[in-house]
Formats: C-alpha cells, structure tokens, sequence
C-alpha cells in the first residue's frame, strides 16, 4: 500500500506538468485553432527565467577586509551580493534563497509579451493555413528558440534549487498510519502539485466567472457570431495566447528545482504533453488536465521495478500504448468536441 500511495504521488507530480503545459496548448489551439508545436519551448524559457533572475541575484562585487587575509599574507577580498549590500545581509540573503518562487513575477510579464509577439508576428499568418503548416512553422520556432538557449546557457543542465525551507522531504507515513519514513516525499514536488492545482482553478475561473472568459468561450464555441456581435474577438484570442504562454512559463520556472533546466528540456515535455492534448480530446480543457493527470499516474505506475521487470521498457511506452487505445476506442480522445480537427 505504501509503494502504491508513493507512486500515486509520483504521478500527480508529472501529471501536474503535463496538465499545465497541455491546459496551454489547448488554449491555443481551442481559441486559435493552431497547432502550437512551439509551447514546450515556452515552457523551457520559462524554466530559464528562473536560471536567469537567479543570476542576477547573485551578482556581486569584489571588496577589501583588512582584518583578514589570504594564504599569502595579502587582505583579503570579499564577495558581496549587490542585494545583500542593498538589502541588509540577512534580507539579501533571503530574496537569493527565494529567488525561483520570485522568478514567477519575473516570468509573467516576459512570457505574456512574447506570446503577443510570436502571435502577432508569425502565428496570426498562419491561422487559415493547413495544421501541417502550423505544425512546421512553430516546430521551426522551437528549433531555433532551443539553439538560442543551448547558445547563451549552455548544453549542460543548471542547477536551480528551491528555497531552503523547501528542501527535505515530508513524511507522509505517519500522517496514513503508517511507520515513519514509509512514505517519504520531497517538499517542494508537492508545492509543485498545489502550486499547478491553483494556477489550473484560476484559468477555469477566469474563463468561466469573468465577461472576458466567457466571450473567449463564446468565440471557441461559435467565432463567426461573436464576431458579428460587434465583439473583437480577435484581440481575445491574442490574450488568451499570451495568458497560454505565461501559464507554460509559471510551470517551468516552478518545474526548475525539480528538473534542473537544459536546452531539450522544452522538446523532452512537447511530444507527451500533444500525447496528453490529443487523450484528452482536442479542444477540450478538462479534458487536457484529466488526461494529464491520468497519463501521469500511469507513467509512475508503469516506472515500478515489479512491473518493468514483467514487461521490459513498459515505462518508456505506456503513454503511447493508452493513447493508442483510447484513441481506437474514442476517436475524438475523453473529452473531445464533434468535429474538431475532423474536416
């Protein structure tokens, strides 16, 4: 039981990834009809927005303290942050430690305005385009957005940590009635979980409590009549690609600790993640977050020694095998709309 409930937490864990980074594209596609093969990308800059405010925050300048010195005799030069000069020590020292969580901050406008630009500037000339078009043209751009990456960072992974009172793991164990240290789990992949469940309850919230959101519905169900209500229902959509980018830019700076970020990691979550869009049903948003989840905790399931020792290589596989099945059974995925992707 307590391997089962472990590997149920695993799977909440990759789920609430694919589920956010899924929710985005869905998004995209749902109110754009793009097939957006450049969103794990935007997850990836999002990942290194955390890599980058980091840095920054570490930036520090060199001073003398006579009272010490080297192994040479000579006084000895100390490093000072510039916040921990600006802030104080103490305080300085803090906003370094919570530099990731900050880094949400930092991402959201970035993302917000890149989206716009990338939609304005390449999208929008490619919404009456055939998918295998939008399909190329965005795969391109991811391409090139990952090079760019590999270029200013580097090829090897960045070590990104979470803050100190973040670190460890928690006893979940003792809180089933099991002995300690039965089922032992990192912090901070479960501020992940609740971190994705409340960024996933805003985006419903908003589309669905709020005039705009519920235009934004209006548009996906029918866009000819909006329009022809007098609505700009244009400028929405343009929005909504920015709202999508931002949310693919929260999980990868949240995902930071977790993975630490490299230049593939945007193209290492893209194909499971359209895996994830496509079982779910093309279109639709709950669908897209149950099926995340769901892949999610079958992967986890799938990564257990007894069962990789009965079929070798289930867990490289497993999400291609259900989504062959699902798709056999229900064509247009769990939660799929008629007609969506079927002309």
């Amino acid at each position: 039981m307590d391997a089962i409930i472990l590997q149920i937490l695993n799977g909440l864990d990759k789920g609430s990834a694919y589920a956010l980074i899924a929710l985005g594209l869905t998004l995209i596609f749902g109110t754009l009809g793009v097939v957006n093969f450049a969103h794990g990308a935007l997850f990836m800059i999002g990942a290194f927005c955390a890599v980058t405010l980091s840095r920054i925050l570490n930036f520090s300048f060199e001073t003398i303290d006579p009272t010490k010195t080297d192994f040479l005799g000579n006084p000895a030069k100390i490093k000072t942050t510039y916040v921990e000069h600006w802030f104080g020590a103490d305080f300085g020292a803090t906003i370094i430690d919570w530099a990731v969580p900050l880094a949400i901050l930092f991402s959201i406008p970035i993302m917000i305005l890149f989206g716009f630009i990338v939609e304005r500037g390449l999208i929008k000339h490619f919404y009456k385009r055939p998918h295998a078009d939008q399909i190329l043209v965005t795969y391109g751009l991811a391409i090139v957005l990952q090079e760019i990456i590999k270029a200013f960072y580097g090829a090897n992974p960045i070590p990104t940590p979470a803050p100190d009172v973040f670190k460890g793991s928690f006893d979940f164990g003792t809180l089933l009635g099991f002995e300690p240290n039965a089922i032992i789990y990192p912090y901070w992949r479960l501020v992940y979980f609740a971190f994705s469940a409340l960024i996933i309850s805003g985006v419903f919230a908003f589309l669905r409590f709020t005039t705009f959101g519920m235009v934004v519905r209006a548009g996906m169900a029918d866009r000819e009549t909006v329009g022809l209500l007098g609505l700009n229902i244009d400028k929405r959509f343009t929005f909504m690609f920015g709202l999508a980018a931002a949310v693919a830019g929260v999980a990868g700076v949240m995902y930071a600790p977790i993975n630490s970020p490299n230049y593939h990691m945007g193209m290492d979550f893209l194909v499971l993640s359209f895996v994830v869009v496509v079982v779910g049903g093309m279109g639709s948003l709950p669908g897209a977050v149950l099926a995340g989840f769901l892949l999610g905790i079958l992967e986890s399931f799938a990564s257990m020694n007894e069962v990789k020792s009965l079929i070798p290589g289930i867990d490289q596989i497993i999400i291609y095998v259900v989504a062959i099945i699902i798709l056999l059974t229900r064509p247009r995925g769990l939660m799929g709309r008629k007609g969506v992707m079927e002309d």
